[in-house]
C-alpha cells in the first residue's frame, strides 16, 4: 500500500480520471443533502412524537426507532435493493440508497430531538397549556425554537455521520465517490492506495468542517451557561 502511494505514474493514472471522481463526488453531495432531508423531516415528526402525551405516538416513535438503530444500514440497504423487488416495489440504486440513509439516520436524529425537548423546563409546557395552547402550538411556537440551540450540535455531527454512510451506495452501484473509485482501482491498474486516500481526503473536506463547527459551537453553549449561572448566583448574593 505504501509503495503504491509513493508510486508517482499511478498518481498521473488517477488524475487522469478526475472527471470521472468529480461527478461521483457531486453525486456523493446529492445523495446526502436528499437523505439529509428525509432524516430531518422523520426526525422532527418522531421527536414530537416520543415526547407526546399519548402512548401511542410514543410507542410508534419507539419501534421506529428502536428497529433501525439495532439492524445495521447494510442489512435495511440490501433488503430494500434486493427483497422489496419481488414484492412489486423497484428502486433504482441512488434512490434507494437515499432513502435507506434517510431513514436509517432519521432514527439518530429523532432521539437528539427527543433530548432536546426534554430539557426545556416542564413549566413551560404547564404554562403554555394554562394559556389555551394546543400540543402542537406548544412545541412550534414555544419549546422548538428553543430546542434548536441546544440541539444543533449533535445535529450537524449526525449530518457528519450521515455523509460518511453515503458509501454504503458503493455496495448497489450507486455512482457515488466510494464506488468510482473502488471501480477505478479494481479494473485499473490495482491502484487501491491513491484511489481511497484521495476517497477519505474528499470525505475529510465535507465531514471535518461540520464536525469542527459542531465542537466550537458546544463549548460555547457550555461557557454561556457558566456565565448564565455565574450571574444567577451574583445575583442572588445581591439580593440576600
Amino acid at each position: 500500500m505504501i509503495e503504491q502511494i509513493l508510486t508517482p505514474w499511478r498518481w498521473e493514472n488517477l488524475f487522469v480520471e478526475w472527471p470521472t471522481l468529480l461527478r461521483a463526488f457531486i453525486t456523493t453531495l446529492e445523495a446526502s443533502v436528499l437523505a439529509l432531508l428525509l432524516a430531518l423531516a422523520l426526525g422532527v415528526v418522531f421527536g414530537l412524537m416520543s415526547s407526546a402525551r399519548h402512548r401511542l405516538p410514543r410507542a410508534v416513535a419507539r419501534v421506529y426507532v428502536e428497529f433501525f438503530q439495532n439492524t445495521p444500514l447494510m442489512i435495511q440497504l440490501f433488503f430494500v435493493f434486493f427483497a422489496l423487488p419481488y414484492a412489486g416495489v423497484s428502486l433504482d440504486s441512488f434512490a434507494c440508497g437515499v432513502l435507506c440513509v434517510g431513514v436509517y439516520t432519521g432514527a439518530y436524529i429523532s432521539e437528539v430531538v427527543r433530548a432536546g425537548i426534554g430539557s426545556i423546563p416542564k413549566g413551560q409546557f404547564e404554562a403554555a397549556h394554562s394559556q389555551g395552547f394546543t400540543y402542537l402550538q406548544t412545541m412550534t411556537v414555544i419549546i422548538l425554537p428553543q430546542t434548536v440551540k441546544i440541539i444543533l450540535p449533535p445535529l450537524v455531527n449526525q449530518c457528519a455521520n450521515l455523509i460518511k454512510n453515503t458509501s454504503v451506495l458503493a455496495m448497489i452501484a450507486g455512482g457515488d465517490l466510494m464506488y468510482v473509485a473502488n471501480n477505478w482501482a479494481t479494473n485499473g491498474d490495482a491502484s487501491y492506495g491513491p484511489a481511497y486516500l484521495i476517497t477519505g481526503i474528499l470525505y475529510f473536506c465535507l465531514c471535518f468542517p461540520l464536525s469542527s463547527w459542531a465542537r466550537r459551537h458546544e463549548e460555547k453553549l457550555k461557557r454561556q451557561d457558566v456565565q448564565t449561572a455565574g450571574d444567577n448566583a451574583g445575583k442572588e448574593v445581591m439580593a440576600a
